[in-house]
């Protein structure tokens, strides 16, 4: 795993990007007292169907942890500014408790930046003043070890606790290692944090869930939320707690896709095709071809957009990275040079290594012949040239 990280607003926020660009974008935002391991579960049931960013809020997980304390603006801020650097709207922005009050905030700050909501176990205010400041007081005394065992009863449905009680160690172990200044830090900035007004005035199509034995925000609460929101949709999730992406992953999966089924307008296979074909091939070659097509080839390219592209590379199970390596494999084989070359510079996107694609080409001598495997190599390192790559830096 790429360890990643931007400078954003005076802290290092660290953050994992992953999955194909031409799937949709899932953001996620975590709870107080987790990481973006918090997710885990989850996207091992929608893997493959999505693109994901998970990012660690300051205070926690591998980002920066200034002094306490912090406000809900300071979280908003730097979820803006992840977006913002890494050039992303119109996300499906998904919130976790304190990580779904700074997805209401972006949403009703920039959004231009959010197409849906997926608010899990949170509110547009949670808890009393008071409940904060005496939990603050307790873990500036006492540490968060303290109060751990109590957190788990809210966190996890009795159930799990009892079946998956070394499971629950590891959950505890994530949350009493969060660093205090950031976990107090947050804890004043949910304290602080009422989204009544705001989130009565967004207009994004907005899920709302909660488990059915959450101690940390309650069904009603999250109901009133649903209830503030125009057209919110709301759903409990049964023998949950205050995680569901951990215990119950498989069925805030489904609840995910249909809500994203129902507002989201499919795209033809036209269109899909052209979105992948430019996260493959990048923007100025498609531009080139576009620019250079005729009623002559007009059929035919809308054949390869369609059929290659909209149906055979959208499709799951292999990643772009995958497919580019075949693709290559397959343009050497046949001595399509033009196309092997144009698939090489495509690794720049796919994602293909260096490396990778010359073991793909020392296989080729095996099952296709050393002379293709030669020119291959050939065209490989003409292209490779060409793009900047120095061809002596792989693995050998």
């Amino acid at each position: 795993m790429n360890m990643q990280s931007l400078s954003l607003n005076g802290e290092f926020i660290h953050y994992q990007l992953d999955g194909p660009s031409h799937l949709p974008l899932l953001v996620f935002s975590n709870s107080l007292g987790t990481d973006l391991r918090v997710w885990d579960p989850l996207l091992l049931e929608l893997t493959d169907q999505f693109r994901f960013l998970r990012y660690d809020k300051r205070g926690h997980g591998l980002s920066s942890c200034p002094p306490a304390p912090y406000t809900l603006d300071h979280h908003v801020d730097d979820l803006i500014g992840l977006l913002d650097a890494l050039e992303l709207n119109q996300v499906t922005l998904c919130g976790l408790s304190v990580g779904g009050l700074i997805a209401q905030g972006v949403a009703a700050r920039r959004p231009e930046l959010v197409k849906n909501l997926i608010l899990c176990d949170t509110a547009h205010k949670i808890g009393p003043e008071s409940g904060w400041d005496s939990r603050i007081d307790t873990i500036r005394a006492h540490g968060l070890e303290y109060i751990a065992d109590a957190v788990m009863e809210r966190w996890f449905a009795a159930s799990f606790r009892e079946e998956k009680a070394a499971e629950v160690v590891l959950w505890r172990n994530m949350m009493i290692r969060t660093p205090v200044e950031g976990y107090i830090g947050t804890c004043t900035a949910i304290r602080n944090a009422d989204l009544t007004t705001s989130s009565a005035a967004l207009t994004q199509p907005t899920l709302c869930i909660v488990g059915d034995e959450d101690g940390a925000t309650p069904p009603e609460l999250v109901r009133s939320t649903a209830e503030l929101i125009p057209g919110a949709r709301f759903e409990l999730l049964a023998n949950a707690g205050h995680l569901p992406c951990v215990e119950q992953p498989k069925a805030l999966a489904a609840l995910i896709r249909d809500f994203l089924a129902e507002v989201t307008e499919p795209l033809s296979r036209y269109e899909q095709g052209m979105r992948v074909r430019r996260s493959v091939l990048g923007n100025a070659h498609v531009d080139r071809a576009e620019a250079n097509k005729t009623a002559f080839d007009k059929p035919f390219q809308t054949f390869i957009t369609e059929g290659a592209w909209g149906s055979v590379w959208s499709r799951p199970i292999l990643s772009k990275r995958d497919r580019s390596l075949i693709t290559i494999a397959l343009m050497a084989a046949l001595g399509h040079e033009e196309e092997l070359a144009m698939h090489i510079r495509a690794t720049a996107n796919t994602g293909a290594t260096l490396d990778e694609v010359r073991e793909t080409l020392l296989h080729l001598g095996v099952y296709a012949g050393v002379p293709a495997s030669n020119v291959a190599i050939r065209i490989a390192k003409e292209t490779y040239t060409g793009m900047g790559i120095a061809i002596d830096e792989g693995k050998n």
